[in-house]
């Protein structure tokens, strides 16, 4: 498993006073640092060591986010009256009820 196809994240954390290593594929775990460039090698090592530990183990190791194959459906449930409104205000501007929830999702 190649651990650069992870999503890394680093953010400042005013509750710790430091920056925060985060990795999507692996919510659980984190990583504080003075500064953004070790919180991130801070993660990516912690990433690396879960990944080997998992594969030692036997366990299955999460697919990197960025591997993964995206079909651009899915199925959202609301409730029907908001699935009404979103239908007519797509009639109103002449678009498909697709089109007119994918353009609110983009903005």
């Amino acid at each position: 498993m190649n651990i650069d196809h992870y999503t890394y994240r680093v953010t400042w954390s005013a509750e710790d006073g430091e920056h925060l290593g985060l990795c999507a594929e692996f919510p659980s775990l984190s990583w504080l640092a003075a500064t953004p460039v070790e919180a991130l090698e801070g993660i990516r090592n912690v990433v690396a060591e879960c990944v080997r530990d998992m594969a030692a183990g036997g366990e299955p190791v999460p697919e990197p986010i960025a591997d993964r194959r995206y079909s651009g459906e899915f199925k959202v449930r609301i409730p029907p009256q908001q699935h009404r409104r979103l239908a007519i205000e797509a009639n109103e501007q002449g678009v498909s009820l697709n089109r007119l929830v994918s353009a609110k999702l983009t903005t």
